[in-house]
């Protein structure tokens, strides 16, 4: 049995924005209760008032968490922003408080080299030039500007762990 410094009904937890329920899941799993969910961000009192007596807060890119916050934030220790960037984060006044901040630069790497593939093919084809006619009410029959794949050499340059 492992021990811990506070009991971890205790300890409170703030998910924002819609969080996915796998990460409800998994704090239930490690035996914490103190769970608030609330799909939307939150700003001003509201987010004063919630944020007073959480450990642990989780948001994603539209809770803003100033110095401010974190002065009204007390028995906060950790920030976990679900999502790529930590810019709706004060970092430094983080780092006064002691303040712990990660985030999960890598959560949708896939994703976006997976929509730069399916955009090129798009590109590719013409589609949104006959997407915009057709939603005119018009249809172009004609393949002309519309190439397939096959055959092509597709040089991808890019930086960073997308490109």
């Amino acid at each position: 049995m492992t021990k811990t410094s506070l009991n971890k009904s205790h300890i409170k937890f703030l998910l924002l924005e819609g969080i996915h329920s796998s990460a409800i899941k998994v704090l239930q799993s490690a035996g914490y209760s103190n769970i608030e969910s609330i799909s939307g961000a939150l700003d001003g009192q509201a987010l004063l008032d919630k944020i007073a007596d959480a450990h642990f807060i989780g948001i994603r890119s539209r809770t803003q968490l100033t110095a401010d916050v974190f002065a009204h934030a007390h028995k906060l220790s950790a920030v976990g922003c679900f999502c790529i960037g930590t810019n709706q984060v004060d970092l430094n006044a983080a780092r006064e408080l002691g303040i712990a901040v990660f985030n999960a630069p890598y959560s949708n790497t896939r994703s976006v080299a997976e929509l730069v593939l399916a955009e090129a093919i798009l590109l590719l084809r013409g589609v949104p030039e006959k997407s915009a006619v057709a939603h005119r009410g018009g249809w172009l029959k004609s393949a002309d500007n519309s190439f397939e794949i096959r055959g092509k050499t597709l040089g991808i340059v890019g930086y960073g762990s997308i490109g």
